[in-house]
């Protein structure tokens, strides 16, 4: 199952205590640091996004968000996407919707492979499916949709 960003930037908006700007190196080019994994990178403006970048109402608005971070009409797109760190290439929101039969939404499984779910049969099966399937796998997450699948939920 192939990932697609909707571009809702709900990934974003709470990681500027996470991507830190230290200093504006160049026009565009920043020196920041990952504070989670304590990585230094450069950042470079993506070319056709720097007239979104000069534009500070975003990150005023939204002071917890990214700092590269920025709307496009109804999408909200990352302005260092050339050139993002590892952590933000690897992320992916939501990998998995899971479902009862009659289409009611009941879950959502995040790209780190998290359960996001109130309901107890949903999260019996998950803890199931996690014990059998192995995550590390390159199939995994068409393991977990099986998986889940026999169990009687959709999964999308």
């Amino acid at each position: 199952m192939a990932f697609t960003c909707a571009r809702c930037g709900s990934c974003c908006r709470y990681l500027g205590d996470y991507l830190v700007i230290e200093r504006e190196a160049a026009p565009f080019e920043f020196a920041c640091c990952a504070v989670s994994t304590g990585t230094e990178f450069t950042a470079r403006i993506d070319e056709d996004k720097r007239d979104l970048f000069r534009d500070r109402s975003f990150p005023e608005a939204h002071p917890r968000a990214c700092p590269f971070l920025r709307p496009a009409g109804p999408q909200i797109v990352c302005t260092i996407h050339d050139t993002r760190p590892v952590q933000c290439r690897a992320y992916r929101c939501v990998i998995l919707r899971i479902s009862r039969q009659e289409g009611k939404e009941i879950g959502k499984v995040h790209g780190t492979f998290g359960l996001f779910s109130d309901d107890p049969g949903l999260r019996a099966a998950w803890d199931e499916a996690v014990r059998a399937v192995t995550l590390t796998s390159p199939d995994a997450e068409e393991q977990l949709q099986r998986f889940l699948e026999q169990k009687g939920y959709r999964v999308s």
